[in-house]
Parts: structure tokens; sequence; C-alpha cells
């Protein structure tokens, strides 16, 4: 299945529930006590990419301000989570020397990456911006930071809960019922071919994280430079 394919089904198969006001609400959005960390190796969109998101997301406050919408210094595309959020991991558990190693590593031979951002899709819990890479420099990338970290002796989680190939921005999570469903959902129609933009990344982050990529949160271990 391609990317297209992928998303279409996605939206196919949530935006009805959004249409009829039965999105779901992730309860732990607000929740202070929300102890989930992780490692992810993640890109940030460029200011072009972010201020259009913005212009998307400012139509979906007007129908309703009550959603959670992605702040601009949380947006991010995830390259790969090396260990997925867990209630339990803290960054006393690892090594950080050995992960921003062979994350150095898996850097070394990197492709050029290129993205491209154009249309909507939807899962019943978040609206998402659909992202295209512009050519095998992500999925090779992915690839050798799999390889490395599987190799390793490290704590890693990599593809337990799915294998990630999309390259998507999540713009808005459901806090709560929508307001008024019917025009949220048309709103969202309007916007699934619309153009974001395209950029390429100047930087790859490691990051320690929690589950929303909360910039008050988020602590950066290590930046390599793709310039």
């Amino acid at each position: 299945m391609n990317l297209t394919e992928l998303y279409n089904n996605l939206y196919k198969r949530s935006i009805d529930d959004i249409r009829n006001g039965n999105n779901t609400i992730d309860w732990l959005i607000d929740d202070k006590n929300d102890k989930r960390r992780g490692l992810t190796v993640l890109i940030r969109p460029n200011d072009n990419v972010m201020e259009a998101i913005a212009r998307f997301q400012h139509e979906l406050m007007l129908i309703d301000k009550e959603q959670y919408y992605q702040p601009l210094a949380d947006m991010h595309i995830t390259v790969l989570s090396i260990i997925s959020c867990d209630d339990g991991f803290d960054l006393g558990q690892i090594d950080t020397s050995k992960y921003i190693r062979l994350f150095e590593e898996s850097a070394k031979n990197i492709m050029d990456i290129g993205l491209h951002f154009q249309g909507i899709s939807t899962s019943p819990e978040a609206v998402m911006i659909q992202g295209f890479p512009l050519s095998a420099g992500l999925e090779r990338f992915r690839n050798q930071l799999r390889k490395n970290f599987k190799a390793s002796a490290l704590q890693q989680t990599i593809d337990e809960r799915y294998r990630l190939i999309t390259a998507h921005i999540t713009a808005v999570r459901f806090r709560k019922q929508i307001r008024v469903p019917q025009e949220f959902a048309e709103r969202l129609e309007s916007y699934r071919d619309v153009d974001f933009g395209s950029f390429k990344p100047k930087e790859i982050e490691l990051v320690y994280n929690d589950w929303y990529q909360k910039n008050h949160i988020v602590k950066t271990l290590h930046k390599i430079s793709l310039q």
C-alpha cells in the first residue's frame, strides 16, 4: 500500500465518526500526571509549512476552539521512535551517549531528504497533515536506524507497535466532543488536497519526549546538521 492509499483509508475510516460527533477523546492530553516518556528521532517543519498549517488550524478554531491545536513549537515529523512512550521510562535508565553515538553513526551516509505536505487525513482522535517523501532518503535513514539499533544491546522498541512509513504532522487532537461536527467535517473536507508546501530539513534531532512532543517537556539530546 502506498502512502496516498494509506492516508485515504485512514480518512475514510474516521471522517464519518467525526461528522457525526463520535470522535474519540484523548483523555490524557491535559493530564499533568501523564508520565509517558520515550526517545524519538524527528524533523521539525520549516516556517513556511508551519505558517500554512497555522492558517488551517485557525479556520478550525473558528468552528471549535476547544480542541487541542498542536502549537507550532511542538510540530514535528517522526523519523523513528527508538523507545516508544511508556509510563515507566526515564532518561536515568539509559546511557544517552551510546544512543547519540548510534544516532550519529546512522546519519553518516544520510541521503537527500525532502518532504512535501499536501492534504489532510484523520483518525478517530486527530487531524493530520499528509506528508510525502520526495526521495528515498527518509526511508533509507529509517532503515539504517532500525539496523543499527536492533543490532545493538541498547534498549529499544522500534516497530513493536507498528512499522512507521508515514511522514505526517499532527495538527489537531480531540480533547472534547466536536461542538459543530458537521461544519468541522466540511472544513476538513475542503482541505483534503490543499498544498501546505515542501522543504528540505536543515537538521535532525534525537529527543527525550512525552506522547505529544510538548516543548516544555522535550529534551533535545543531540542535533545533526544536514547542510
